[in-house]
């Protein structure tokens, strides 16, 4: 892969991303990837209500098709600052690898594509899918299993980072939003009132009390939490947002149910406590014996990448969690992902993107 075609990329992710593009608020990015996806050629190009965009390169026919996916939301306000600091073989800036470069990649495939005058045997969808991160809930990503599902050979999705990770398992996620209600008053007046915030903060001892197994990794984590009116105001509402994880979908279940009970329990006279779902990433995985599997790891080690077999929580989830095989993969390495100095390293893009090319051409010969 060219030097000039690598450039091309880098420059194309940090197009990318200088467009804001929050979850739920996708649109221009959407539009500036329909435009793309156009002017490259790409066939049937659509984007669709939610702000998906798709578009298909031509196969021969021979076999079914291959989806390749990157999520174009960001987990940064529209109102981040979205400057770069390039060095040498280093790029700064929120959401350049997360997953600008990650939606990129999908343009670089049909560029090397191209390059290297490779027809597949079966047509190759690309999509640009929305509503990955935060409580985008994998929407996106659920409209494009819907769309292809069993059809499809396989389902590739992109990461800007993490080149070796191979995600092949997806992390069970659940989230809610837990709200404590009281009449309020005021703060010497009504002194000995229950306040809202008070009943909450004591619930998040509560649950932060709750014993996690190691085994399976299971994690609780109060990310959110508001409340009150004013300084010398007893608050009658409070609330928290709350992410639960595990490895294992009992255990997930086990700790929702001890979340929930505790929620119940916290309500007395004068104290109303609600728990309402926000967010669920559905538990699934292929065994790392899985023909998909083997193959990325063969590709990965052929251009010098040691491939290391991971669990987490990414649009793969979604078709992994109906029994489809599906992997998530990184194109270059990096860090700080989901801060404001977040980073990527281009010099090993190279590999990445090589490596991508060969997993693709590899699952038409080795998946149909």
């Amino acid at each position: 892969m060219n030097a000039a075609l690598l450039t091309r990329v880098v420059d194309l992710a940090v197009a990318i991303q200088q467009i804001p593009a929050p979850t739920f608020a996708e649109a221009q990015r959407a539009a500036f990837l329909r435009l793309l996806f156009e002017q490259q050629g790409l066939s049937d190009v659509i984007m669709d209500e939610l702000g998906n965009v798709v578009g298909r390169i031509p196969g021969m026919g021979l076999q079914p098709p291959l989806v390749v996916t990157a999520h174009t939301d960001t987990v940064f306000p529209t109102s981040t600052d979205l400057r770069l600091q390039r060095q040498a073989e280093r790029i700064y800036g929120p959401g350049i690898g997360d997953n600008s470069l990650g939606v990129a990649g999908l343009i670089g495939l049909t560029w090397a594509l191209q390059e290297q005058k490779i027809t597949l045997p079966g047509d190759l969808w690309l999509a640009a899918n929305v509503g990955e991160e935060g409580l985008g809930n994998l929407c996106g990503m659920r409209r494009v299993v819907d769309r292809f599902g069993e059809r499809a050979l396989a389902y590739i999705i992109l990461e800007g980072m993490a080149l070796g990770q191979v995600y092949h398992r997806g992390l069970g996620v659940q989230r809610f939003r837990i709200t404590a209600h009281t009449a309020g008053g005021h703060s010497w007046v009504d002194f000995g009132h229950p306040s809202a915030i008070h009943e909450l903060t004591g619930l998040v001892t509560r649950l932060t009390a709750i014993p996690l197994p190691k085994h399976p990794r299971t994690s609780l984590n109060v990310g959110l939490i508001g409340g009150g009116t004013s300084v010398n105001t007893i608050a009658a509402e409070a609330w928290l947002e709350l992410d639960l994880r595990s490895e294992s979908e009992r255990a997930l279940l086990a700790l929702h149910q001890q979340v929930d009970a505790l929620a119940r329990g916290a309500e007395r006279e004068g104290v109303r406590v609600s728990i309402e779902p926000i967010g669920d990433r559905p538990v699934g995985k292929i065994a790392a014996s899985h023909s998909l599997v083997r193959l990325v790891k063969r590709c990965l080690e052929t251009h010098g990448i040691k491939p290391s077999l991971s669990i987490g929580s990414t649009d793969a989830n979604l078709p992994l969690s109906r029994g489809l095989p599906a992997v998530c993969l990184g194109l270059t390495t990096g860090g700080g992902a989901h801060t404001l100095q977040e980073y990527i390293n281009t010099a090993p893009l190279q590999n990445g993107l090589s490596c991508l090319v060969d997993i693709v051409r590899g699952v038409f010969q080795e998946l149909a």
